[in-house]
């Protein structure tokens, strides 16, 4: 736990770094202006929809016919700012997954881990396989939680989903650059608990408004600092466990 709070807090502590402001900047201007043209075309539909949905379900007998329709057209504009939100982090997320994690990761390796040998047991093809992995489950985890957010388990069940998203996405490309392939390979089969622990405090900046802008890089920041450390602390345990030897 004490790891995850240092990993978090570092990471935190970075984000006021003027070359991390403009890591953080610009993927959120890319999927901020890729979601505005996207919703140009799907505002209205999605709305009329959502109102269609909602007319015949529990709010039919509830009020007349003019005050169902303003009502309904309310809350699907407000669930679609709400999924428009969301879109843009998970996208700034993958933005920073697939092209700026490199830099975060000299950033944090110069600063705090200047002796960790990089041994380059990642690839293209795994940081690929994972991002993609957790994309697509991310998204059936997600499309299962909006349906239920009327009844509030939705917000539980949608926060599950970004903590899944947040530890598989970034946990392998923080190590991949230092890790050996077998260092890999145990690191991200251990530790289970504490990587889903980290993955659940970064989700819940997420849901946090004007924090949430954050979230992106702050997550992967605390990724890469959670990660070195971890290794870093591998390797000392198997140099003394084999000094004794």
């Amino acid at each position: 736990m004490i790891q995850i709070f240092n990993a978090f807090s570092l990471a935190f502590r970075n984000l006021f770094n003027l070359k991390i402001l403009w890591i953080l900047v610009w993927p959120l201007l890319v999927a901020s202006l890729f979601w505005l043209i996207v919703s140009i075309f799907f505002w209205t539909p999605s709305v009329e929809w959502i109102a269609e949905i909602i007319s015949f379900t529990f709010m039919k007998d509830w009020f007349d016919e003019s005050a169902l329709l303003k009502i309904t057209d309310g809350i699907g504009s407000i669930l679609n700012v709400i999924i428009l939100v969301i879109l843009v982090i998970v996208t700034a997320m993958i933005i920073t997954a697939l092209f700026v994690m490199s830099s975060l990761i000299d950033f944090v390796a110069k600063r705090y881990y200047p002796l960790l040998q990089r041994k380059n047991g990642g690839s293209l093809l795994g940081s690929l396989v994972h991002v993609i992995s957790a994309i697509i489950i991310f998204i059936v985890l997600l499309g299962f939680a909006l349906p239920f957010w009327f009844v509030g388990i939705g917000m539980l069940m949608s926060f599950l989903a970004a903590a899944y998203l947040n530890q598989r996405l970034f946990s392998y490309d923080a190590l991949s650059e230092h890790a050996s392939k077998e260092e890999l390979k145990i690191l991200l089969a251990s530790n289970k608990l504490s990587l889903w622990g980290l993955g659940l405090l970064t989700g819940l900046v997420q849901f946090m408004p004007v924090l949430n802008l954050f979230a992106p890089t702050l997550t992967a920041l605390a990724f890469i600092h959670f990660e070195l450390a971890r290794l870093e602390n591998y390797r000392h345990k198997s140099n003394s466990d084999s000094s004794q030897k």
